[in-house]
C-alpha cells in the first residue's frame, strides 16, 4: 500500500511539473496594443491558417522549444493572428480590422509567416517559412540587433 501511495505521489508531482512548463504568452492583436502602450516592446506576430502544416509543426517543434519560449517571452509580445478570421475585430490606428483584414495590410500571403514591429507599432520585417528552433532563434536575436543596436 505504501509503495501505491509513493507511485500515485509521483504521477502527480510528475504531472504538475509537467503541467508547469514555460509556454509563449501568447496574446490578441489587441491585448499586445495595450501592454506596449504600458510598457513598449517590440511585437511578434504569427500569422497563421488553420490548414498550414508547416504551421502547426511551428507550434509543434519551435515554439515548445525552451530557448525559443524565453528570448520571445522576454524581447517580444507575442500575438497569433489567423490570416482567415473575419469575425474577431479590434482596432488598430483609428481603424477596424479583422485577423483577416490585419493579415493583408500586413501583406501576409504565404504562412507561417512571422510579422516583426517595433516599439512604435510600425512593421519592421517579416520572416516567412518554417523556421527550426535554432535558426529561428537566431534570426530573432538579428532582427532585434539590426533594429535597435542591442
Amino acid at each position: 500500500m505504501k509503495r501505491i501511495l509513493t507511485l500515485v505521489f509521483l504521477m502527480i508531482l510528475g504531472s504538475s511539473v509537467y503541467a508547469q512548463k514555460a509556454k509563449i504568452q501568447w496574446l490578441s492583436f489587441d491585448e499586445a496594443t495595450a501592454m506596449n502602450q504600458e510598457n513598449p516592446k517590440m511585437l511578434i506576430i504569427d500569422v497563421y491558417t488553420d490548414w498550414c502544416g508547416w504551421c502547426k509543426k511551428m507550434d509543434k517543434e519551435t515554439f515548445t522549444d525552451e530557448g525559443v519560449i524565453k528570448y520571445i517571452n522576454e524581447n517580444f509580445y507575442a500575438v497569433k493572428l489567423d490570416a482567415e478570421n473575419s469575425k474577431k475585430k479590434f482596432e488598430f490606428k483609428g481603424k477596424e480590422y479583422t485577423e483577416k483584414s490585419m493579415s493583408r495590410a500586413m501583406r501576409v500571403s504565404s504562412y507561417p509567416n512571422f510579422v516583426i514591429m517595433d516599439a512604435a507599432m510600425e512593421n519592421i520585417t517579416q520572416l516567412p517559412g518554417y523556421r527550426e528552433p535554432e535558426v529561428f532563434l537566431k534570426d530573432l536575436v538579428a532582427t532585434i540587433e539590426k533594429f535597435t543596436g542591442k
